[in-house]
């Protein structure tokens, strides 16, 4: 047996001497460069592959299986005057005998100047298209049924794994480009360096990789560096890159000429047998936004499903959106936007998008809720907010007074000095139109708005206005946007409304339903540094509609009714008393020794309004004050904000002590209709009041007629009949 072991071993090295001796011979007298024209026929028959060795083939075969490669091109077999690859030289070794233990054993693998150029013509072919088949072969081929042994055999030896052993590799000056006739899109990825430590299974692999990428649609420019190490497992298909860390920056056309510098770190983690992908202890930023969380990809072999989440740190949006090239309109407020900082959850499709448990701080509001984008393809945006303190106006843009508005405010401040003069004559009317035609709505986002919000406000602030309890239910489809309700507070009165905002047409159409409980008029109507001409508490009904697309144009086509009723007021600066005291003082010929400077409560205003393009009239107001009945019947013009009345004071007996000697109340003045005319800004109220000279004149002769008809009872007497008195006092009162 010694013999036999000694024998068979001296054949083992002799065999093995002889695989040394053919590997001496076939790599010093088998030269591969005599067989470039075999090597390219055989890469057109099995591959389809047009293959030009430009450059020297060089081999070694024990115990590396050696090869280099120079000046070296890939071509499609179908147009080999176009290479979709070129090759400055690829260099690489594999031990021989670890190879039939399915062990690749490599030294270092070296590739210098790698183009890959990727071409989609007009009918939209590719000119990587059918490589891989052997020439004439059929597109699909049916598979042989495997023999029994030979299946069995031939799975066992595929299900081994192939064990990697490779000392490195290294990509220098590598080039990638695509380019799509159809649509004109050019991408490139240049200047690739790649640089891995030793390849081994279950080994941390350091990995370095630079390179350039561009895009001609739009034109961007973008360099990027990634570092970390890769651990494999190919027997459980799982794949790591831990300490991952991606850097670089970016610039171009949608940046406006400023850069974008970026970041992102973690450790990324591929298991293909759980179909699971996760990101861990993320941490990005982009410029001075900073950011942290996780994510993980589930169910990659079907419709992958996201989650995680998510939290950014507070940062100033407008500088950040300033620095991408996008500048954010002027607001009121020069610091809005300066804090924002969110924390959430993600969940998410390949179709749909959300960012669940969301905590969002803009400044000084905190809003918590849901946003969602339901369907990408439809833009279906699903909001469901809430918030604790939000003063809008500091978003909206500053102020301005154009040419229009200013000379209307001049006009009402020239009325008001005017009117605030003694006896001045009756104001005009205003005819100054009060609205802006600046464009409200943006027609073409709307059109394309799918909208379902459900906000709430504990206070939202607009104008200075405390708006609390604020809740709002929307929705919008193909242009068609519905505020289902709208309900709140404001000064302790209770709103409710509803409405739609048509843009399906070229101009947009707009109605409303509102009601108004116990509202303070007097915080929303004043005059510039000036107090509110009335005060009171107005409840209102109203259901108006109007068209366009600017506010004077909403005003001039605003149509529809109302009803009001102002309760417990006061009209500020305006003694109807006094008015009422001068016209008696005219009867009475005589001058008044005091002036006024009363206010005139009221027990209640009310009256209906019928709008038609944007002038209401009122047919039908009414007020009550103490001792007085107040009727009028006039016109709100809404365009200018000017009012025209004609107003009827009536005593209701002589139970008060008028304020002046000179307007002493007799018993024929009671129950007359004593006439006053208002005319002038609605801002200025009851200030617009004078008396009514043509009413009165007409309340002088009724006076007149009547105290001849006395004089004629007295002295006709009993001496004439009745039908003859009759016409002498129906002469008088012509």
């Amino acid at each position: 047996m010694k013999a036999f072991g000694k024998i068979l071993g001296l054949v083992l090295l002799g065999l093995l001497l002889l695989v040394i001796g053919l590997g001496f011979a076939l790599t010093h007298f088998f030269d591969p460069n005599d067989y470039k024209e075999e090597i390219r026929q055989l890469a057109r028959d099995k591959a389809n592959l047009e293959l030009a060795i430009n450059g020297e083939i060089g081999w070694s075969l024990f115990p590396w299986l050696g090869l280099e490669l120079h000046q070296t091109s890939l071509a499609s077999a179908a147009t080999p005057e176009q290479p979709f690859a070129d090759l400055r030289m690829l260099g690489l070794s594999v031990r021989v005998l670890p190879l039939l233990r399915r062990e690749v054993q490599m030294s270092d693998i070296r590739i210098d100047g790698l183009a890959l150029i990727l071409r989609r013509d007009e009918q939209g072919r590719g000119n990587w298209e059918n490589i891989g088949k052997p020439a004439g072969a059929p597109a699909t081929e049916p598979a042989a049924e495997p023999r029994g042994n030979e299946a069995d055999s031939t799975g066992a030896r595929s299900g081994m794994p192939i064990k990697l052993d490779i000392d490195s590799l290294t990509v220098n000056d590598a080039r990638i480009t695509y380019q799509d006739a159809q649509s004109g899109q050019q991408f490139s990825a240049e200047s690739i360096q790649l640089e891995t430590g030793a390849i081994r299974e279950g080994s941390a692999i350091p990995v370095k990789l630079t390179a350039f990428f561009g895009s001609n649609q739009p034109l961007m420019r973008a360099r990027s560096e990634i570092l970390g190490e890769l651990r494999f497992d190919l027997g459980q298909k799982r794949y790591q890159f831990e300490k991952f860390r991606l850097s670089g920056e970016a610039s171009g056309e949608p940046l406006a000429g400023k850069t974008l510098n970026f970041s992102a770190q973690g450790e990324l983690l591929a298991d293909l047998d759980a179909q699971i992908a996760e990101w861990t202890g993320l941490k990005f930023s982009a410029n001075q936004l900073r950011g942290l969380g996780d994510i993980k990809v589930r169910e990659l072999d079907r419709e992958p499903r996201i989650s995680g989440g998510l939290s950014v740190a507070s940062f100033n949006l407008r500088d950040f959106l300033a620095g991408l090239g996008r500048e954010l309109p002027t607001t009121a407020d020069a610091n809005a936007l300066s804090r924002v900082e969110m924390a959430t959850r993600l969940n998410g499709s390949p179709t749909s998008f959300a960012l669940e448990e969301l905590t969002l701080k803009v400044d000084d509001t905190i809003l918590t809720g849901r946003i969602a984008v339901e369907d990408f393809a439809r833009q279906a945006l699903r909001l469901q907010l809430k918030g604790d303190r939000l003063d809008i106006s500091r978003y909206l843009p500053p102020k301005a007074t154009d040419g229009a508005s200013a000379a209307r405010q001049s006009e009402v401040q020239e009325t008001a000095q005017a009117a605030s003069a003694g006896d001045s004559p009756l104001p005009a009317a205003p005819t100054r139109h009060a609205w802006s035609d600046a464009p409200v709505l943006p027609m073409d986002a709307l059109r394309l708005l799918d909208v379902q919000a459900t906000v709430g406000f504990d206070e939202l602030l607009f104008d200075d206005h405390p708006f609390t309890n604020l809740d709002l239910n929307a929705q919008s489809r193909e242009g068609l946007l519905a505020l289902q309700t709208l309900r709140g507070n404001v000064y302790d009165a209770r709103f409710e409304a509803n409405g739609k905002v048509d843009v399906r047409q070229a101009l947009p159409q707009l109605s409303i339903e509102a009601q108004l409980g116990k509202l303070p008029i007097e915080k929303f109507v004043k005059l510039e540094k000036q107090e509110s001409p009335v005060q009171g508490l107005l409840d209102l009904t109203a259901t108006l509609t109007t068209r366009g697309n600017s506010q004077k144009t909403w005003v001039d086509n605003l149509n529809g009714k109302a009803n009001f009723l102002l309760s417990d007021g006061l009209l500020v600066g305006a003694d109807l008393e006094h008015y009422l005291c001068r016209a008696v003082a005219t009867l009475n010929r005589k001058s008044l020794t005091r002036t006024s400077t009363k206010d005139t409560p009221f027990e209640a205003l009310r009256g209906s309004l019928q709008i038609t393009n944007g002038v209401a009239r009122n047919p039908d107001f009414k007020a009550s004050v103490p001792g007085l009945t107040v009727n009028g019947n006039g016109t709100l013009d809404l365009r200018v904000l000017g009012l025209d009345y004609l107003i009827g004071i009536i005593i209701e007996g002589d139970k008060r002590a008028m304020p002046d000697p000179a307007c002493q109340v007799n018993e024929r003045y009671v129950g007359l209709e004593w006439p006053l005319r208002c005319r002038g800004p609605l801002e200025l109220g009851a200030k617009t009041c004078r008396i009514d000279q043509d009413g009165l004149g007409k309340i002088t002769a009724k006076l007149a007629g009547e105290k001849l008809t006395e004089k004629l009872d007295e002295k006709l007497g009993d001496k004439v009949s009745p039908e003859l008195k009759d016409a002498l006092k129906g002469l008088f009162k012509r």
